[in-house]
Formats: structure tokens, sequence, C-alpha cells
């Protein structure tokens, strides 16, 4: 992806949702939907089925009108303005719309004389792990290959927003590793990248920012350690237990915190009051050494954005009920 192409800098948002509202009928899929996503970052948009984050993502990619507010990508009306801002963002969809005897590079070249600023088709393909299935019809890829051949033509326009649906569905483990690279030579080159998907391990890898929605609103937004740290349950502490009893206090003034922040709850097993940081974790490792002491067990207390999102998506259907 070429930086030196990249027009969605500046500092600014590239993409805007303001009050958006999306309606079918009777029901609100979004209700009053507000956030921004930056050049060069990674935002996840995160819930469960029904959560509205399909209408989200229709609006932003302009294939669908909003209710009420209004969305911004690049600065352009996604449906009004689509023929000036189709070739400035790549799309994936979970589906391909490939005619099945085609083989991936006859659709990546195919593809590529869509744009004016189309990557190389040849460097996409390699990129995306497709060489050895080059010439293999589309209906005889595997759903993994599928996958990243729906990605590989969402970056071939060097997109300056990309917008992909379940990027790492159905994919091996190989697969995930050359996906993960590809977004975040993306976001490296100054992209913004919205995604969504189910798969929490690979948002909590990729992204910069999470966003998760529930009935349709957000309960939530904010980067990995803004989301843990605001989550229901808060930080969880760490415990550490040792072959022979240790200062508490001696410790904590080793990792520059003030007495009491571990404390000893029995004889060599201590609870530290917050997650230690990996610097702290190191401090400690080295300072236990040193006394010849051995960690028998250490728990870090550290929780993942699955527990906090399974918290807040379980908050919300109990107050739904």
């Amino acid at each position: 992806m070429d930086a030196a192409s990249r027009t969605a800098g500046g500092g600014g948002p590239a993409v805007i949702c303001s009050d958006m509202s999306m309606t079918y009928g009777e029901l609100t899929a979004v209700a009053s939907l507000s956030f921004e996503a930056y050049p060069g970052r990674i935002l996840a948009i995160l819930g469960p089925n029904g959560a509205g984050k399909t209408s989200t993502i229709e609006a932003l990619e302009g294939y669908r009108r909003p209710s009420g507010g209004e969305v911004r990508v690049l600065g352009l009306d996604p449906a009004g303005d689509s023929r000036r801002l189709a070739p400035r963002i790549g799309v994936m969809l979970q589906e391909g719309g490939v005619y099945p005897s085609m083989t991936p590079q006859q659709v990546i070249r195919l593809f590529s004389g869509y744009y004016r600023r189309s990557c190389d088709p040849d460097r996409v393909l390699g990129e995306a792990g497709l060489t050895a299935a080059a010439r293999t019809p589309y209906r005889r890829l595997s759903g993994g290959e599928r996958q990243r051949l729906s990605l590989a033509l969402a970056l071939l326009p060097n997109p300056d927003v990309a917008f992909l649906d379940e990027p790492t569905a159905g994919v091996d483990p190989e697969g995930r590793l050359a996906i993960r690279g590809l977004l975040e030579e993306l976001r490296e080159s100054g992209a913004c990248v919205i995604l969504t998907t189910h798969e929490l391990a690979e948002a909590e890898r990729l992204a910069d920012e999470v966003l998760i929605l529930a009935r349709g609103r957000c309960v939530m937004r904010g980067t990995l350690k803004e989301i843990l740290a605001a989550s229901p349950d808060g930080p969880v502490p760490a415990r550490l237990r040792t072959s022979v009893r240790i200062d508490a206090d001696e410790l904590c003034r080793h990792l520059g915190e003030a007495p009491g922040w571990v404390v000893e709850e029995a004889s060599c097993t201590y609870e530290l009051r917050v997650a230690p940081s990996p610097d702290q974790l190191a401090a400690m490792t080295a300072y236990l050494a040193a006394e010849n002491v051995a960690i028998e067990a250490l728990d870090t207390g550290a929780r993942n954005l699955e527990d906090a999102y399974l918290q807040v998506v379980r908050g919300e259907r109990l107050e739904e009920r």
C-alpha cells in the first residue's frame, strides 16, 4: 500500500458518524450512533447479531441512507457522493460476487483495471497468500482462500478507508497471519480501517480502538486499555505465591508503588491491588531472583477483550428483560 498517495490524512477523522439512526418500518436497527475513525488506525465494531453492525457499515459504504443524523467518509456523503468516494474506499464482503469459473489471478487483474491508483495485482495476489491458488477456479477455492481473495479485492484500490466484514472468518492459522500482516501494512500506510468481527481475539490483536454495539446503540468505546478499565468489574488484582515469605513493603518500594499495593493474604501468598504492567512484572521477577525466592504461582489478573465484551453484552440483555 502506497503511503505517498494517501490523501486521507491530516490528523482529522476519515469517518464521522453523527447521531445516526437507521430504521426499517417500526424496527430501529441503529439509534443515535456517533463516533469517529481516524487515518492510520483500525477500529473494530463489535456486537451480537442484530446489534446494528451491518446497518452501520452499509450506511458508511453508501449502500443505505441513514434515517436520521449524518455520516461522512473522507468529507463526502457516502450515498450522495458515491461516484467520487468509490475509488477511494475498499469494501470486503463475506460473500463474494465472483464468477465461479474465474481464477484469483483473473479476478484481481480484472478489478485492478477499475481503479486509477490500483496496487500491483501480482503483488496483492502474493501478499494475500494466493499465489499457489492463482489459477484455481473460484468454485474450487477453500473457504479461507475465498476470504483472502475478498480481502485482496478490498485492498486493491489502495484505499484511504477500508471496510472489512469478518476478515479472518473461516481462515486457517497461516492465512490469519497473512491477513494480519496485510491489515497492519494498510494501517501503517495511513489508511483508516473499520472492521466488524465476532472473533474477539482477532479484534484484540488488531484494533487500535473498539466500539461495542448492543440493541442499535453504542454501549462502550475506547482503546483496549480503556475498555478493560471501564468494564463493569474493572481491573482484576494479581496474585503471587512464593517459595518463602517476602517483605511486601520492600517489594512495593522496588516496584515504585506505595505500601499496601502488595498485601500478604496468607503465608507466602500475596495480592497485587492492580494487575502489574509488563515492566513491573519484569522488575518483580528480577527482584525475587536476586533474593533467591522462587515464584510458585502467578496470576497476573489480566483480563481480555472477550471478558469485557461478554460482561457488557450480558448486562444489556439483562436490562432488556
